[in-house]
């Protein structure tokens, strides 16, 4: 079977590997599409912090069962998407139903090898029927799971101000599912094309550009009072930073983001505050099931989220095409 490795940062191969047997409990599921998003750009970079290369990336994936190996609940060609998290089941957060924080996660496409492949083998658990969605909405799913779970993470009520900080793929996803909640959603970012997407496509409110007057802008559009919730989205150490000073007092602070340096803030400001600061990690079944709602409600725009897309056999030449800002890339997905 074809498989594009990542072989060390900057140089994608295409190699020949057997088609895996699936084991007691997992299920053979055939890859047709596979969803880019940041996590695969910054392997390709370098910039991951929790990665060893080689390896195959991939974790926004859906295709269709080719081995349901003995499952009651799965048909073969029946289309699904997979839950690319790998719990344990056993430590202490899995103990308490928050798998997607296992003390011994592990992520397909980081931790371990993804589904840039033709085939994959993955736990019967982790492979969920796609129902209506087509295999490309199928393949958006996890990702949209990831901002459903940060706005989760936020308790956002239709009662809240909220400023989503960074306008990829995440950050926009944050907004989809901030605006299904009812909650006013301001959006800001450097980029004007991105932010002028965000309200045109999928319901923002209205934008900030990241300069040096944003927080001045941003106090003149909230009456003095700053945001009830902050999501940030820029896997940038700097806006991290920087969006502490955009919580209202008794606000909401939740971090999407995972960079690899320390994170600090003016403990004063913090206190005076009472900022309650979230961390939102990968995402958990319900918030799937809320991606999967929401699509079947039509809030969910696919069509115009996916902008680009090849084959895994141009992949290799497309990714350095994809990560031009001047590209236009929202979500790019790769057919196998």
């Amino acid at each position: 079977m074809k498989t594009l490795i990542c072989n060390e940062p900057g140089r994608l191969s295409l190699i020949e590997r057997d088609v895996p047997t699936p084991a007691r409990g997992e299920v053979l599921v055939r890859i047709r599409r596979v969803g880019i998003c940041g996590t695969d750009f910054h392997i390709y970079q370098g910039k991951h912090p929790f990665l060893e290369y080689p390896r195959v990336m991939g974790h926004e994936l859906s295709g269709t069962v080719e081995d349901a190996n003995g499952s009651s609940r799965l048909k073969k060609e029946e289309n699904v998407y997979i839950v690319p998290y790998l719990a344990c089941g056993k430590c202490v957060a899995c103990r308490r139903g928050v798998t997607n924080a296992c003390q011994n996660i592990a992520v397909l496409g980081v931790h371990r090898d993804g589904g840039m492949s033709e085939f994959i083998c993955v736990p019967e658990q982790n492979v969920i029927s796609a129902g209506k969605a087509s295999l490309d909405e199928a393949a958006m799913i996890e990702f949209l799971a990831i901002g459903a779970h940060g706005v989760k993470r936020g308790g956002i009520t239709a009662a809240d101000r909220v400023l989503v900080v960074g306008s990829g793929p995440i950050g926009m996803s944050a907004t989809i599912f901030a605006k299904a909640r009812g909650a006013d959603v301001t959006v800001m970012d450097v980029r004007q094309d991105r932010l002028d997407f965000t309200t045109a496509s999928l319901g923002g409110d209205r934008t900030l550009i990241a300069n040096d007057e944003a927080e001045a802008h941003a106090k003149r559009l909230t009456g003095g009072d700053f945001f009830d919730v902050v999501i940030d989205a820029t896997g940038n150490t700097k806006a991290m930073q920087r969006g502490f000073g955009f919580v209202a007092h008794g606000g909401r602070y939740v971090l999407v983001s995972v960079v690899r340096d320390d994170i600090t803030f003016s403990d004063p400001e913090f206190h005076k505050r009472e900022t309650t600061l979230f961390a939102s990690r990968n995402a958990q079944p319900d918030d799937f099931a809320e991606v999967v709602k929401q699509m079947e409600n039509g809030r969910v725009p696919t069509k115009a989220l996916n902008t680009h897309r090849g084959s895994l056999d141009d992949a290799p030449s497309l990714f350095k095409d994809w990560l031009r800002p001047e590209a236009g890339v929202i979500k790019a997905i790769v057919e196998v």
